[in-house]
C-alpha cells in the first residue's frame, strides 16, 4: 500500500508522540473505518477544516459518532461566519484529499480545536491517504498540535 514518503506519517513521527500507522484500505462509511481500525466509532475523530471570512482555515477535531456545532465553533472563534470549503480548496489549504485529511504533517500548520470529548482515549486520525489512519493519545495530540480543546460538536442527527 505504500507509496513513498508520506506526509503524515513523517508529521505525527516528528512531534515525537507515540503512534502507530493503521493501514486497512478502502471504506465506505464511518462504521466501516472503525470496523477496519478496530474501534469504535466515536475514536474515528473525523478532521474538518473550516474556513474563516479571512480565508484562514482552522481543523475541527470531531468524534466520529458526533457534527460539528456550527453555533458553538462560530462563538469559540468570535466570528459571525464560518464555511467548509470544496475538496479543492480543502486540499490546496492542507496538502490531503478529503478522507484522508489530518494536522499531521499539513502544508500550512492551521490551528487546531479538538472537541472536548476526544480527550482521554485513544484516536484514529486520517493518514494522509486513503486506507490509512493514525493511532495515537488524544491527549498526548491535544498537546502537541496546541489544541484548543472546547464543546463545539453535538450528536449525529438520526436520518
Amino acid at each position: 500500500m505504500s507509496q513513498g514518503p508520506n506526509p503524515a506519517v513523517e508529521g505525527v513521527a516528528a512531534t515525537g508522540i507515540a503512534y502507530r500507522v493503521v493501514e486497512h484500505g478502502p471504506v465506505r462509511s464511518l462504521a466501516e473505518a472503525a470496523e477496519a481500525r478496530g474501534v469504535a466509532v466515536p475514536d474515528v475523530v473525523k478532521t474538518i477544516v473550516v474556513r474563516l471570512t479571512d480565508d484562514s482555515f482552522r481543523f475541527v477535531l470531531v468524534p466520529g459518532d458526533r457534527v460539528i456545532s456550527w453555533p458553538k465553533l462560530r462563538a469559540l472563534l468570535g466570528v459571525n461566519r464560518v464555511s467548509m470549503p470544496d475538496a479543492a480548496t480543502a486540499k490546496e489549504a492542507t496538502g490531503y484529499e478529503r478522507g484522508t485529511i489530518t494536522p499531521f504533517g499539513s502544508t500550512t500548520a492551521w490551528p487546531v480545536i479538538a472537541d472536548e470529548r476526544v480527550r482521554g482515549r485513544e484516536i484514529t486520525l486520517g493518514g494522509g491517504r486513503h486506507g490509512v489512519a493514525l493511532a495515537v493519545a488524544a491527549d498526548a495530540a491535544i498537546e502537541v498540535l496546541k489544541a484548543t480543546v472546547a464543546d463545539v460538536s453535538e450528536a449525529e442527527p438520526q436520518a
